[in-house]
């Protein structure tokens, strides 16, 4: 992987696990020009892990899906972990890896994505602005493979005076978030939205930074007139109705535009606990207060 910086820090990548990405905070104000925003998955982590290290939001953290990751400090470096919790690795807290030392994270028993920071942010080559791997659109610096070394920026700005973060873990067990209302409401009619909201949806083994697709019952449209509406711009957090009539909800890397419809939107504070279900797992929507259609 490409060094922007000229340092000697640096994290070597001796395993990455089923899948390992370079995020940040994506590239927004792109769509018109057909790019995604991508970026992390799961917002909130990302910015927790950032934080315990004295970073800034954006700077670039290690995106880890069901763990395995085991790095290796050239040099001394800080890290924090933030996310799903995983066996072998401190969480929530700042750690001192003094040079040659390995971080080594196990399987997670609940959730599905980790992030780790480093202290001065993984310092690959920014793409259009940004470090975030965009897995649909193949933008961004590739997949973080063994044997790749990671060169650490420069430290900015004091190092918190935190010990320890106490956050909610992502669940292990059935998951509930709210849905408002989307661009398209009236294609479900409201036995429609009933099973929608009525249903716990199993979390399909295809997920993916894209989207979670979701199996159930199947969702039948109202009946529509007329020609069928053209492509609409796709936002984080849709659920969408493929033909299939199974939702899916749209994560980091959801495409720009799309031609199904969009009955409704996850609650952007809850996109990030989407972000945290794994395959097996249930999710449960409820309407948001005010839903019409």
């Amino acid at each position: 992987m490409t060094a922007h910086g000229a340092g000697t820090r640096a994290l070597r990548v001796l395993r990455t696990g089923p899948l390992t990405t370079v995020q940040d905070l994506g590239r927004p104000g792109r769509g018109a020009l057909g790019i995604g925003r991508s970026g992390a998955a799961d917002r909130a982590a990302h910015r927790l892990a950032n934080a315990l290290v004295g970073n800034p939001p954006d700077a670039a953290t290690l995106e880890v899906t069901l763990g395995g990751l085991v790095v290796e400090a050239e040099g001394a470096l800080d890290v924090a972990v933030a996310g799903a919790r995983c066996p072998g690795a401190p969480h929530l807290t700042p750690v001192h890896l003094p040079a040659g030392a390995r971080l080594d994270l196990g399987v997670p028993p609940a959730g599905l994505r980790t992030y780790v920071a480093v202290r001065g942010g993984v310092d690959v080559t920014p793409v259009l602005g940004s470090r975030a791997t965009d897995l649909l659109s193949g933008i961004g610096p590739p997949v973080v493979a063994a044997g790749d070394r990671l060169p650490v920026g420069a430290r900015r700005g004091p190092f918190p005076g935190v010990d320890v973060a106490p956050v909610a873990e992502p669940a292990a067990g059935e998951v509930t978030v709210v849905v408002l209302p989307g661009p398209r409401p009236e294609v479900l009619d409201p036995a429609g939205w009933d099973v929608l909201t009525g249903s716990a949806w199993t979390v399909g083994a295809d997920s993916n930074r894209i989207g979670v697709r979701l199996e159930g019952p199947a969702l039948a449209l109202a009946r529509r007139t007329g020609a069928e509406p053209p492509s609409e711009g796709m936002l984080r957090g849709a659920v969408q109705v493929p033909p299939s009539g199974h939702p899916v909800v749209f994560l980091a890397d959801h495409p720009v535009t799309g031609g199904y419809p969009v009955p409704g939107y996850v609650r952007d504070a809850d996109v990030d606990r989407c972000a945290q279900v794994r395959p097996g797992q249930r999710l449960r929507f409820r309407y948001a207060t005010g839903r019409s259609g």
